[in-house]
């Protein structure tokens, strides 16, 4: 069963990865290698959030689309990305996600398979 962890950065992830880019990533790199080694690695992609802001497309009671400039939701965690992984289980996918070497903030979903 596949499952996304989907990556929340907040102001410490910030802080570590503005301090040592290249320290951050590595750990980051070794974290998917091990996870690609083990068989449970799908893919994943991390967001652009360093230098493009965000846009968010909401429906207005009118049916109307609006896009206002920033994130969905206000506060200190902001999407930073998600990987994909293949797992027995809930459970099993959230064992996963524990072992993510960096301090963002993580939620695991299943992803929806269409019969």
């Amino acid at each position: 069963m596949k499952f996304a962890i989907v990556m929340l950065e907040n102001t410490e992830s910030r802080k570590l990865l503005d301090d040592d880019h290249l320290a951050y990533r590595k750990q980051i790199e070794g974290w998917m290698g091990e996870q690609a080694q083990a068989g449970t690695l799908v893919g994943g992609e991390a967001f652009e959030t360093a230098t493009v802001a965000p846009v968010t497309v909401r429906r207005s009671a009118d049916g109307t689309r609006e896009a206002t400039e920033g994130p969905f939701a206000d506060g200190d965690e902001t999407l930073g990305g998600y990987i994909l992984v293949e797992a027995a289980d809930r459970a099993a996918a959230v064992e996963i996600a524990k072992t993510w070497p960096t301090p963002e903030t993580l939620e695991v979903r299943p992803v929806w398979a269409a019969e």
